[in-house]
């Protein structure tokens, strides 16, 4: 990743990945789909794009568990879980950028955008050394997949919300990443992975990569 690097710098990436973090991510979320929720034109959209978030977030959460838990990846590809800041990045950047411009003029540019910040933060933890190709892949993918759908079943030129919010949207987007305290979703996946497989350690990618003598690999 040293290209990466020397394209935008290590700070940078940090500041990119904490985007992805669902703390930060799920609020803006909630906030956009609550605005869609009381115009009755875009209440079904809310709804929808919800469903499909909360689908996307399970399938998540449920690989890394089984990784987790008991030792459930992929060694070919290097596979440990969906990385969580790509899919919610993917599912949710794109209706959110999309909300805050005259969709009949700007839409196409704004679900670019909001798709390519989701590549960019899908990226950044790879740069960082968190995930693999493979499981930011899968991250863009099920996202993408979520939010395509959702603005699939939607009527674009009537997606734009009020302008106080777009406001609200902007401000928590720029002060969160530099004073929200840093995610602790991982350790409460690995507590809830360990709860469930009843296994006192963790498996890491150390033990898909490299298991011991005697262990399936």
């Amino acid at each position: 990743m040293h290209f990466f690097d020397a394209l935008l710098g290590a700070p940078v990436w940090h500041l990119l990945t904490r985007l992805g973090e669902v703390e930060i991510l799920l609020p803006a979320a909630a906030l956009t789909a609550l605005a869609l929720l009381v115009r009755s034109a875009t209440r079904l959209l809310a709804l929808r794009w919800l469903l499909l978030i909360g689908v996307a977030a399970a399938l998540t959460v449920a690989s890394k568990v089984a990784f987790i838990g008991w030792g459930l990846g992929w060694k070919n590809i290097d596979f440990t879980g969906i990385s969580g800041h790509a899919m919610f990045s993917a599912a949710i950047y794109p209706v959110l950028a999309l909300c805050l411009v005259r969709a009949d003029v700007h839409g196409r540019r704004a679900i670019a955008f909001g798709y390519g910040l989701a590549v960019l933060i899908a990226i950044s933890r790879m740069v960082i050394g968190v995930h693999s190709a493979s499981e930011v892949a899968a991250g863009l993918l099920i996202g993408a997949a979520a939010s395509a759908t959702a603005l699939a079943w939607s009527d674009t030129p009537i997606l734009r919300i009020r302008p106080l919010l777009p406001l609200a949207l902007v401000a928590w987007m720029a002060l969160t990443p530099l004073h929200l305290p840093a995610s602790q979703t991982h350790s409460l996946v690995t507590r809830l992975a360990l709860a469930l497989s009843g296994h006192n350690a963790p498996y890491t990618r150390s033990d898909l990569l490299h298991p011991k003598p005697g262990e399936k690999s």
